[in-house]
């Protein structure tokens, strides 16, 4: 299996404090029954007027960061409600991580768990990468192998759960995770069954 260790990518600056789910995907675009066409909805009202042209000053929508990877947000990204979809636009567009000083609970869980990397780095840091911006060096280089954001100029270490970084290494989700564990599971079912067999539950059939 290819693993992932190194992501390389233009970073944008989205520097917009407490941006929330439904500013990330609006409502009228979660009416669908599977995951295709988020992109369309991403960012939305940010990225285009109401008649649907695009935004020229809006920075996605401009040539030096229309193809990023990365996202510099602002404090609490991704707050409000669970909204799964926020996530899975993005991925979408083409965003691999997010770096901010901080981001919403639920949506820190849910990124995570559907492979978009999220790194928490301190405001001072964050700086240095968006000076790095200004000046033209908005190439980006996470390893995941050190556990660093490398601008060319700063490594920043940055941490994350073990169990997380393995997901976006090995390129898994949540069923994937699962399903490496299976020989424990059935390890750990077999000695809690010998040593509780009271507690395990048999099949029953139903009367004819």
């Amino acid at each position: 299996m290819h693993k992932q260790t190194r992501i390389q990518g233009i970073a944008a600056p989205l520097l917009i404090d407490n941006l929330d789910t439904d500013q990330i995907m609006p409502k009228q675009f979660l009416r669908i029954i599977n995951k295709e066409g988020l992109s369309a909805g991403v960012l939305y009202d940010l990225r285009f007027t109401p008649d649907g042209q695009s935004k020229r000053d809006f920075v996605l929508n401009q040539s030096a960061f229309k193809d990023s990877k990365f996202l510099i947000g602002g404090s609490n990204f991704g707050c409000g409600s669970s909204r799964e979809h926020a996530v899975w636009g993005l991925q979408q567009l083409g965003i691999e991580a997010v770096i901010a000083p901080s981001f919403g609970e639920i949506f820190f869980g849910n990124a995570l768990n559907n492979r978009l990397l999220l790194i928490v780095l301190p405001q001072d840091q964050i700086a240095l990468l968006l000076a790095g911006i200004a000046a033209g060096d908005r190439q980006l280089t996470i390893d995941m192998e050190k556990m660093t954001v490398d601008n060319g100029a700063q490594s920043l270490p940055f941490s994350l759960a073990e169990r997380h970084k393995k997901m976006i290494v090995e390129g898994l989700d949540m069923v994937g995770a699962t399903m490496q564990m299976l020989p424990a599971i059935a390890a750990f079912e077999k000695k809690h069954d010998a040593a509780f067999p009271w507690a395990k539950v048999r099949p029953t059939t139903s009367p004819q």
